[in-house]
């Protein structure tokens, strides 16, 4: 009976051993992200160079939860809580407005063994506008947009768990401005996102 225990626990032992030295294909990142907007508008009512809107910069914090079906090929999930920015006309604040942009990336990691891992993703954005009473209530942006996302970066390892984790993504945030529910202008955000962070490789 006590060999027959004995090789049950080596057994464990082993299958434990075997399990844990495979590398989860669960990966978290946290990072700091600088939104750089494009803001490329038409102008209100009509032709001209006036009359243009343009959405703050803004420095964000971001979540992303990626999932690895092979060493190279993962999806990625970025997330943020709403975040408010200004909004302005031809310069002078006209209201503020929130934004909530998830994104769903595909990736193609170039070098998953080495220390140094560069990767670029593609995939869409969805955005969604919320409290964005502009000029007093009189204009406002379109509730959703949904465009698409272009992602380059690279995971620099610290052990074997943790990263260091720069990033770029390009994404299409675009909305109608609407006066009295009529469309008057449309407004390209297209931020350009600059992120720093580290991830943990569970």
């Amino acid at each position: 009976m006590s060999k027959s225990v004995a090789a049950v626990l080596a057994a464990l032992v082993l299958i434990s051993g075997g399990t844990s030295a495979q590398e989860s294909p669960w990966l978290v990142r946290a990072r700091a992200v600088h939104l750089d907007p494009a803001n490329k508008s038409d102008p209100i009512g009509g032709v001209g160079a006036s009359d243009r809107l343009s959405v703050s910069s803004k420095t964000i914090p971001e979540l992303d939860v990626s999932y690895f079906f092979t060493k190279n090929i993962a999806a990625e999930l970025v997330l943020t809580y709403p975040q408010k920015h200004d909004v302005a006309l031809d310069g002078a604040k006209i209201g503020t407005v929130k934004h909530l942009p998830p994104t769903l990336l595909v990736q193609y990691h170039f070098l998953p063994d080495a220390a140094f891992r560069p990767y670029v993703g593609a995939g869409v954005n969805y955005t969604t506008f919320s409290g964005n009473k502009l000029l007093n209530g009189a204009a406002s942006l379109e509730h959703d947009s949904i465009g698409l996302a272009l992602q380059a970066g690279a995971d620099v390892a610290i052990d074997k768990h943790w990263s260091f984790n720069l990033d770029v993504k390009k994404a299409q945030i675009r909305s109608d401005v609407l006066i009295g529910g009529a469309k008057a202008s449309r407004v390209k955000i297209d931020p350009l996102m600059l992120g720093v962070g580290v991830g943990y490789r569970f």
